[in-house]
């Protein structure tokens, strides 16, 4: 059994016991949170309409808070004497999927 879950504009595809990192969520380490789910797969059985998959909830656990890998943000206009660099380090949660349904 599986579900696609939406948070932070993205979706994901997750099963019990997966840890995925996702967009920061103001959640303390070791607490738990429950996830916008938008299809259920058990099986044959799939349930894809969005107002019926919302009923299913899919709790996770928040394992740790982080900064996710720098980013470069390099700007250049050649012949114009214009160079600019900047990095980026997007703030993270990990969490871990305890239960679907």
């Amino acid at each position: 059994m599986y579900a696609i879950v939406k948070t932070g504009g993205k979706q994901y595809k997750v099963a019990v016991g997966d840890k995925l990192n996702i967009e920061k969520l103001d959640v303390a380490v070791g607490e738990k949170v429950e996830l916008p789910t938008i299809c259920v797969i058990d099986g044959d059985k799939v349930e894809a309409d969005p107002a019926k998959a919302a009923e299913t909830k899919v709790v996770a656990t928040v394992i740790e808070q982080f900064k996710g890998k720098k980013a470069i943000i390099f700007k250049f206009k050649k012949r114009k004497n214009y160079k600019r660099l900047r990095g980026h380090r997007q703030q993270l949660t990990r969490v871990q999927i305890e239960s679907i349904g």
